[in-house]
Protein backbone atom coordinates (compact mmCIF):
# COMPACT_ATOMS: atom_id res chain seq x y z
CA UNK A 1 0.00 0.00 0.00
CA UNK A 2 1.88 3.12 -0.84
CA UNK A 3 1.88 6.17 1.28
CA UNK A 4 2.89 7.29 4.45
CA UNK A 5 2.93 3.74 6.22
CA UNK A 6 5.62 2.69 3.07
CA UNK A 7 7.61 5.57 3.59
CA UNK A 8 8.28 4.69 7.29
CA UNK A 9 8.64 1.39 6.07
CA UNK A 10 11.58 2.06 3.60
CA UNK A 11 13.14 4.63 6.30
CA UNK A 12 13.53 2.19 9.21
CA UNK A 13 14.51 -0.28 6.28
CA UNK A 14 17.30 2.09 5.36
CA UNK A 15 18.91 2.35 8.63
CA UNK A 16 19.67 -1.68 8.91
CA UNK A 17 23.25 -3.02 7.65
CA UNK A 18 23.63 -4.16 4.25
CA UNK A 19 26.61 -5.87 2.86
CA UNK A 20 27.87 -6.98 -0.39
CA UNK A 21 30.46 -9.84 -1.23
CA UNK A 22 32.49 -11.15 -4.37
CA UNK A 23 28.29 -12.01 -5.55
CA UNK A 24 26.10 -10.94 -3.65
CA UNK A 25 24.48 -8.58 -1.69
CA UNK A 26 22.75 -8.74 1.93
CA UNK A 27 19.53 -5.91 2.12
CA UNK A 28 17.16 -6.21 5.10
CA UNK A 29 14.56 -8.49 3.58
CA UNK A 30 11.30 -6.51 2.54
CA UNK A 31 7.79 -7.59 1.67
CA UNK A 32 8.62 -8.25 -2.24
CA UNK A 33 10.93 -11.17 -1.05
CA UNK A 34 7.93 -13.01 0.66
CA UNK A 35 7.29 -15.16 -2.25
CA UNK A 36 11.10 -16.39 -2.51
CA UNK A 37 10.47 -17.11 1.38
CA UNK A 38 7.74 -18.89 0.89
CA UNK A 39 8.61 -20.89 -1.83
CA UNK A 40 11.45 -22.28 0.81
CA UNK A 41 9.11 -22.78 3.71
CA UNK A 42 6.62 -24.38 1.96
CA UNK A 43 8.92 -27.39 0.50
CA UNK A 44 9.12 -30.55 2.24
CA UNK A 45 12.65 -30.49 1.74
CA UNK A 46 13.96 -26.85 2.27
CA UNK A 47 11.24 -26.58 4.99
CA UNK A 48 12.28 -28.55 7.40
CA UNK A 49 15.73 -26.31 8.47
CA UNK A 50 12.66 -24.14 8.86
CA UNK A 51 10.82 -25.98 11.30
CA UNK A 52 8.79 -27.62 9.04
CA UNK A 53 6.34 -27.07 6.22
CA UNK A 54 4.74 -24.87 6.37
CA UNK A 55 1.05 -22.94 4.50
CA UNK A 56 1.64 -19.64 3.16
CA UNK A 57 -0.42 -18.17 5.92
CA UNK A 58 2.22 -19.72 8.37
CA UNK A 59 5.17 -18.93 5.93
CA UNK A 60 4.40 -15.42 6.58
CA UNK A 61 3.72 -15.17 10.66
CA UNK A 62 7.68 -16.76 10.37
CA UNK A 63 8.38 -14.13 7.95
CA UNK A 64 7.23 -11.33 10.30
CA UNK A 65 8.97 -13.18 13.28
CA UNK A 66 12.16 -12.92 11.46
CA UNK A 67 11.95 -9.77 9.66
CA UNK A 68 10.24 -8.14 12.85
CA UNK A 69 14.02 -9.50 14.83
CA UNK A 70 15.24 -6.06 13.60
CA UNK A 71 13.27 -3.68 16.16
CA UNK A 72 13.25 -6.41 18.88
CA UNK A 73 17.04 -7.19 18.97
CA UNK A 74 18.97 -5.43 17.04
CA UNK A 75 19.26 -7.94 14.22
CA UNK A 76 16.99 -10.19 11.82
CA UNK A 77 16.83 -11.45 8.67
CA UNK A 78 18.35 -10.50 4.92
CA UNK A 79 17.69 -11.27 1.44
CA UNK A 80 20.58 -12.27 -0.24
CA UNK A 81 20.54 -11.27 -3.72
CA UNK A 82 22.28 -12.50 -6.89
CA UNK A 83 22.39 -11.00 -10.27
CA UNK A 84 19.32 -8.99 -9.04
CA UNK A 85 17.47 -11.84 -8.06
CA UNK A 86 16.51 -13.22 -4.09
CA UNK A 87 18.33 -16.60 -4.14
CA UNK A 88 17.99 -16.84 -0.54
CA UNK A 89 18.22 -15.68 3.14
CA UNK A 90 20.56 -15.28 5.92
CA UNK A 91 19.66 -14.09 9.80
CA UNK A 92 20.88 -13.66 12.81
CA UNK A 93 18.06 -14.87 15.05
CA UNK A 94 17.21 -14.79 18.94
CA UNK A 95 13.80 -17.03 19.45
CA UNK A 96 12.69 -17.47 22.77
CA UNK A 97 14.35 -20.83 24.07
CA UNK A 98 17.38 -19.93 22.52
CA UNK A 99 20.25 -19.51 24.66
CA UNK A 100 22.73 -17.16 22.54
CA UNK A 101 21.84 -15.71 18.55
CA UNK A 102 21.42 -17.91 15.60
CA UNK A 103 23.22 -17.36 12.55
CA UNK A 104 21.31 -19.74 9.47
CA UNK A 105 20.63 -20.00 5.76
CA UNK A 106 18.19 -20.62 2.88
CA UNK A 107 17.88 -20.68 -0.23
CA UNK A 108 15.74 -21.83 -3.09
CA UNK A 109 17.06 -24.78 -4.74
CA UNK A 110 17.63 -22.71 -7.41
CA UNK A 111 21.12 -21.44 -5.81
CA UNK A 112 22.11 -24.23 -3.66
CA UNK A 113 25.12 -25.59 -4.20
CA UNK A 114 26.75 -22.20 -5.99
CA UNK A 115 28.65 -21.05 -2.90
CA UNK A 116 26.30 -17.86 -2.52
CA UNK A 117 25.27 -19.27 0.96
CA UNK A 118 28.86 -19.03 2.36
CA UNK A 119 29.82 -15.52 1.03
CA UNK A 120 26.41 -14.32 2.61
CA UNK A 121 27.14 -16.44 5.71
CA UNK A 122 30.63 -15.19 6.44
CA UNK A 123 29.02 -11.79 5.81
CA UNK A 124 25.93 -11.79 8.10
CA UNK A 125 28.61 -13.42 10.48
CA UNK A 126 30.97 -10.75 10.51
CA UNK A 127 28.37 -8.06 10.63
CA UNK A 128 26.70 -9.82 13.90
CA UNK A 129 30.53 -10.13 15.97
CA UNK A 130 32.07 -6.60 14.23
CA UNK A 131 29.69 -3.74 13.74
CA UNK A 132 26.40 -5.45 16.25
CA UNK A 133 28.55 -6.89 19.11
CA UNK A 134 27.30 -9.91 19.94
CA UNK A 135 29.07 -11.98 22.15
CA UNK A 136 28.76 -15.61 20.27
CA UNK A 137 26.76 -16.81 17.76
CA UNK A 138 25.79 -20.67 17.01
CA UNK A 139 24.03 -22.66 14.32
CA UNK A 140 21.73 -25.14 14.82
CA UNK A 141 21.27 -27.44 11.84
CA UNK A 142 19.69 -30.70 11.47
CA UNK A 143 21.74 -33.81 11.05
CA UNK A 144 20.50 -34.88 8.02
CA UNK A 145 21.05 -31.76 6.29
CA UNK A 146 24.73 -32.77 4.77
CA UNK A 147 25.07 -29.51 2.89
CA UNK A 148 24.34 -27.20 5.56
CA UNK A 149 26.72 -28.76 8.65
CA UNK A 150 29.15 -29.54 5.51
CA UNK A 151 29.04 -25.54 5.44
CA UNK A 152 29.52 -24.88 9.03
CA UNK A 153 32.11 -26.90 9.02
CA UNK A 154 33.92 -25.14 6.47
CA UNK A 155 33.05 -21.41 7.77
CA UNK A 156 35.32 -22.92 10.90
CA UNK A 157 32.74 -23.62 13.29
CA UNK A 158 33.31 -25.74 16.01
CA UNK A 159 30.26 -28.31 16.76
CA UNK A 160 29.23 -28.32 20.28
CA UNK A 161 27.73 -30.91 22.27
CA UNK A 162 23.45 -30.75 21.54
CA UNK A 163 20.59 -32.26 24.20
CA UNK A 164 18.67 -33.12 20.69
CA UNK A 165 21.19 -36.25 18.65
CA UNK A 166 19.42 -35.00 15.72
CA UNK A 167 20.11 -31.44 15.82
CA UNK A 168 24.04 -30.29 15.00
CA UNK A 169 24.73 -26.95 17.26
CA UNK A 170 28.00 -25.11 15.59
CA UNK A 171 29.66 -22.24 17.54
CA UNK A 172 31.34 -19.85 15.56
CA UNK A 173 34.67 -18.12 16.15
CA UNK A 174 35.10 -14.34 15.38
CA UNK A 175 35.99 -13.67 11.90
CA UNK A 176 39.87 -12.69 12.36
CA UNK A 177 40.57 -8.43 12.40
Amino acid sequence: IPGAAARLAAQGSALLPVADTARTRLRPATLADFDVFAEIACDPVRARGLGGVQDREGAFREYAAMVGCWLLRGHGLWAVMHEGACAGFVQIGFEPGDEEPELGWFFTEAYEGKGLAREAAEAAREIGFCLLGLPSMVSYVDSFNTRSNALAKRMNADRIPSPNPDLFIWRHKRPEA
